[in-house]
């Protein structure tokens, strides 16, 4: 199984970026021991700040990879881009947020992605990644 990771602005700062909200713990230490947990699964892992860049990866992975894990961070509320990106690819896409977006600001409750994802899973912390892949694993 191969499953792509991507994230969306702002989220290469994990780990010092509103600790309260998000954490302490960088990304990239949480993907090793995702990693260490899913021997049998191949993660592919991309951040850009860039709304076309996560559309061209979208593209790119999106008809051989087995499933896409996205937290698109603030783009997850105004981009229907990425959600038009979503829709155009075979493989099954899992929205996720770190921090329960819906005790948060009211421009946080909507998502413009969320229609075209197979399902969404938030509020969990970085085991919001985690719960991704036992979903995308049970399809």
């Amino acid at each position: 199984m191969k499953l792509l990771i991507l994230n969306g602005p702002n989220l290469n700062l994990l780990g010092v970026r509103e600790p309260e909200v998000y954490g302490r713990q960088p990304f990239d230490k949480y993907l090793e021991r995702l990693a260490e947990t899913y021997p049998q699964i191949e993660f592919d892992y991309f951040q850009s700040n860039h709304e076309g860049a996560l559309i061209d990866k979208i593209h790119e992975v999106g008809f051989s990879y087995q499933g896409i894990i996205f937290n698109a961070g603030a783009y997850t509320h105004t981009s229907i881009a990425l959600h038009d990106a979503i829709k155009a690819v075979a493989c099954p896409v899992i929205e996720v947020h770190i921090s329960n977006v819906m005790s948060r600001e009211p421009f946080r409750h909507h998502s413009c992605i969320a229609p075209a994802c197979k399902g969404t899973i938030a509020g969990f912390g970085l085991d919001s990644y985690r719960l991704a892949v036992e979903a995308l694993k049970a399809l």
